[in-house]
């Protein structure tokens, strides 16, 4: 009898919207090789899920401010016990397995992937998940020196193991920060074994700061494995996401995918220049580079023609770059005039870019065009692109019918305006078979 097969029932049943765990993996920027069905453990994943939803509870209890003692001692709901045929005898108001503590003790062994609120990062936490071997760990809400003990001590206790940390609406102090990273370092060695690190909607307290904490930049330099980078929403300034490009430059990173979408970082690359030497060479081998970046996402950031006029230089340090999302930017046609000439030059020395997004980014009909016309031209047929909630209108339709023929397979064009009439003028362009997938033309009229 497949046992694992028993188990995977048992863990559809019981939770019949999530048996494909997709809340729990995204965050942790997990392959799909570790996501497939293949490599689970269904009876590891049932206890897991179990857990979490105790300690779910229990935060949910703890966070009451009139709660006053142990999380160990806060009763696990009955609906729970009666889940996995645990039920206490009659005229017993409580059990011993009716506590987290018991549950803590007993499935701990069982969790790889926790999510914990900041009442769940503490002391007695670490004691109660000792057993515990975590590969991740997503942190809500901390924002207390206490927090940020429970935490440290919960990372020391599994950095021989843990993979990806995320931590979000956190409110931190450069020291705190400073603590975090240096607990995730493997004991007697200056490095870590991280794969995936992200900071999502936080602040780094301090009214005074000028640049981010000392610890980040340590953090980025220690990490050999690291593999997918996140600073999204944190407020950070020109000088924090400069100090992030350089250090990973510095130490030859290879990162596959960086983040820094939704922070203010309008002039973060005026320092940096990519020399004559790299520009007028394509066969030159860049001594420091991203070797392995994919995906660089810089949506949201008040990115202007002159940023991107620099982030020409930092794409040659770039070369197997496939997906750049530079939407909600106002580039303007400038910026994207800016941009053409160099993804044509990376197609001809690389692969070049696969996936492009610059969505409602000021752009008018003629700058569209200018980009449609240069990415016709790329060695490689884009493989998507995303112009969407770009005022457009008619006069960007033929254009569009000429760019279906080269080869893309997803073109979303959203309200840009086109109406129906430009819609027909795009239609009568297309002269060959197509190898589009998918075509987003919501609202075209608009």
């Amino acid at each position: 009898m497949d046992f694992d097969v028993l188990w995977k029932k048992l863990y559809e049943s019981r939770w019949p919207n999530h048996h494909r765990r997709k809340t729990k993996v995204d965050w942790l920027g997990r392959s799909r090789e570790e996501q497939s069905e293949m490599t689970m453990d269904w009876q590891q994943i049932y206890w897991e899920k179990h857990l979490q939803n105790c300690l779910d509870e229990a935060a949910a209890i703890a966070l009451i401010p009139s709660f006053d003692g142990y999380v160990g001692d806060i009763p696990v709901s009955e609906s729970i016990l009666n889940a996995i045929g645990y039920e206490c005898p009659l005229g017993v108001s409580q059990c011993n397995f009716s506590k987290l503590s018991y549950h803590c003790h007993k499935f701990g062994a069982f969790a790889r992937y926790l999510s914990l609120q900041n009442v769940l990062c503490s002391e007695e936490i670490c004691s109660l998940l000792n057993n515990s071997r975590l590969k991740g760990l997503e942190l809500w809400w901390i924002k207390s020196k206490e927090h940020v003990n429970g935490l440290c001590r919960l990372l020391r206790q599994n950095n021989e193991t843990l993979k990806s940390i995320a931590l979000s609406h956190c409110k931190l102090s450069s020291s705190l920060v400073d603590e975090i990273c240096l607990s995730l370092l493997k004991k007697g060695l200056q490095t870590h074994g991280i794969k995936h690190f992200a900071i999502k909607s936080s602040r780094f307290s301090e009214s005074n700061q000028t640049s981010s904490p000392r610890g980040i930049a340590t953090f980025l330099a220690s990490g050999r494995l690291l593999s997918s980078l996140t600073f999204s929403d944190d407020r950070l300034g020109p000088n924090d996401a400069g100090m992030v490009l350089t250090t990973l430059l510095d130490d030859s990173s290879r990162i596959v995918s960086l983040d820094l979408s939704e922070n203010n970082i309008t002039g973060w690359m005026t320092h940096f220049r990519c020399s004559s030497t790299v520009l007028s060479n394509p066969s030159l081998e860049i001594e420091k580079s991203l070797s392995l970046l994919s995906l660089l996402n810089l949506r949201a950031c008040n990115l202007h023609g002159n940023d991107i006029k620099n982030l020409q230089n930092a794409l040659f340090y770039m070369p197997k770059l496939e997906t750049l999302d530079i939407s909600d930017n106002p580039i303007e046609d400038q910026g994207i005039k800016n941009l053409v000439p160099v993804l044509v030059e990376l197609s001809k020395r690389h692969s070049g870019i696969a996936n492009l997004k610059v969505e409602n980014c000021d752009l008018s009909s003629e700058g569209v065009d200018e980009l449609l016309t240069g990415l016709s031209t790329l060695k490689r047929p884009l493989q998507s692109l995303s112009i969407r909630e770009n005022d457009l209108g008619r006069p960007i339709g033929r254009s569009l019918g000429k760019f279906l023929g080269i080869g893309i397979q997803v073109l979303d064009i959203e309200e840009i305006g086109l109406g129906s009439n430009g819609f027909l003028e795009a239609v009568e362009e297309i002269r060959t078979d197509l190898n589009l997938v998918s075509i987003n033309i919501s609202n075209f009229a608009q």
